[in-house]
């Protein structure tokens, strides 16, 4: 039997206080090297981002002269608007601008309630065949947009509804991701919340409206700022069904000043890319807020 006596005691306490306080710092100190390493990948992948970002910018403040100067310049010699007076002049802006926006603010709005709708019904209602009709909802993700292209055109063309807001809108309105995003988010939603609100004697309509969306305003203002920027880049199906500035979008009016006799004319190019940009970075700016919100309320409205 080995006996300890109290210095020993207190050497042992004190040599396993120093090897705690060791690890402590070694600890500390990766975790550091971590931070820092993160700080410097999320610096680099930023600087990625932005600089084909300001080179958009400058060269849409650039002369024709200053754009082909080599080497190249990241700053505009003399800054000017011309470019700018260019794109509203030239272009009929304006209606291509208008067509976007229409486009945009109707297709989005068909997405957003047939997704929150679809994905209700599966993932909360029951009802025969539920299982089935989601594999469908699955398998059609699958399916390429281009595939569909010229059976979409002829059904299109057939009811004579070319070169029309109606031809452009219809077949874009599936919302396949839309669907199978919120499912997964109602799914995993406090089944005790609903349940309560169910025996409280509340309706699919009022379950739906003051129990399910107040606690998926982030889910959704994420479903929503990704059909919003789909839909507003939207170009492929657009070009096909539009003939003129009636009911053409701003992606397809940009086209047109891309050859000036020959020449790519790249500031007005670019000058018109920003001025495209902007309004889905206003967009952003605002849902931005309302997912911040969403996600640091951890409130369930009634």
């Amino acid at each position: 039997m080995i006996s300890l006596t109290p210095q020993k005691v207190h050497d042992r306490v004190k040599a396993r206080q120093s090897k705690d306080s060791f690890e402590e710092i070694n600890f500390v100190g990766r975790s550091s090297s971590f931070t820092v390493l993160g700080y410097v990948t999320m610096g680099l992948a930023l600087l990625i981002i932005l600089v084909p970002l300001w080179w958009i910018v400058s060269t849409s403040a650039k002369t024709q002269g200053d754009i082909y100067t080599s080497p190249a310049t990241y700053w505009p010699n003399p800054w000017t608007f011309e470019n700018y007076r260019i794109v509203q002049n030239d272009l009929a802006f304006g209606s291509y601008l208008r067509n976007s926006i229409i486009i945009t603010v109707v297709l989005s709005s068909i997405k957003i309630v047939l997704g929150v709708a679809s994905a209700y019904a599966l993932a909360l209602l029951r009802f025969p065949g539920r299982n089935l009709v989601f594999m469908v909802v699955i398998a059609s993700l699958m399916v390429p947009n281009q595939i569909t292209v010229i059976s979409n055109y002829s059904l299109i063309a057939n009811l004579g509804l070319r070169n029309t807001f109606a031809g452009i809108i219809l077949p874009l309105a599936g919302t396949a991701f839309g669907t199978f995003l919120m499912r997964n988010h109602f799914l995993s939603l406090p089944k005790e919340v609903i349940e309560s609100a169910r025996i409280d004697g509340a309706g699919p309509l009022k379950l739906l409206f003051r129990i399910v969306l107040p606690m998926s305003w982030s889910t959704l203002s994420a479903f929503a700022l990704i059909t919003i920027v789909n839909d507003w880049n939207e170009y492929l199906w657009p070009f096909l069904m539009s003939d003129d500035e009636s009911t053409a979008p701003l992606q397809i009016g940009l086209t047109f000043l891309q050859n000036n006799e020959g020449l790519t004319n790249w500031g007005p190019v670019m000058a018109g890319t920003v001025l495209a940009v902007l309004p889905v970075l206003i967009v952003f700016v605002i849902m931005q807020k309302s997912m911040i919100k969403g996600l640091t309320s951890g409130a369930v409205k009634g």
